[in-house]
């Protein structure tokens, strides 16, 4: 199932559980990655140790550190040589909400314990090791479901450049679920001695 490009595969795992080290999250918004023609994917430029994984078997997962401080999940997708892949963007804890909020415990509700990539890895206990990791045997588990009746898409949050454009309308979420992260442009970064606009 999950050899197909991203594009195609994000919508369907909307729904679906992400199961890790006691709690369980029903994905309510992802991101596609669509390799070396996606300007905003790791794997835009070509493999590298860091997107190794990107180019293995569909049924990873791939994690990877970011500004410093946070580890994001994301499924390959695509047959093995092709780096597609879904960031895990947000979703609802249906199963170990204790654990949960034990792991987040900056969260004032339990729609936020999971809302945003980094917030979700925290809540299932996902670390940077797991790249790699075997969504079917591994600790990290993925359960499909049904899809749901209607998503919605548009461009991915804080996505710089093109690859966050419109031209790349490819995060899925589910309308009205109090759970989806909020939406953010991305902020052009200003080089160091560049005057301001």
């Amino acid at each position: 199932m999950l050899e197909r490009p991203s594009v195609e595969i994000a919508p369907l795992l909307l729904g679906a559980i992400v199961t890790s080290r006691g709690v369980s999250v029903r994905l309510t918004e992802v991101e596609a990655y669509l390799g070396e023609v996606d300007p905003g994917s790791h794997a835009f430029r070509g493999e590298t140790r860091r997107n190794r994984v990107m180019y293995g078997e569909p049924g990873h997962l791939y994690t990877y550190f970011t500004y410093g401080m946070h580890v994001c999940a994301n499924i390959v997708c695509s047959p093995a040589g092709v780096a597609t892949a879904v960031l895990l963007r947000a979703g609802e804890v249906v199963d170990g909400v204790e654990l949960a909020r034990a792991r987040r415990t900056t969260s004032r509700k339990d729609s936020d314990l999971a809302r945003g990539p980094a917030r979700l890895v925290v809540a299932l206990g996902i670390v940077l090791g797991d790249d790699g990791n075997d969504l079917e045997e591994g600790p990290v588990r993925l359960e499909l479901g049904e899809p749901v009746a209607s998503f919605a898409q548009g461009p991915r949050t804080g996505v710089s450049g093109e690859g966050g454009s419109n031209a790349y309308p490819w995060r899925f979420w589910i309308p009205g679920d109090p759970t989806v992260s909020p939406y953010k442009a991305s902020v052009p970064k200003k080089r160091a001695g560049a005057p301001s606009a």
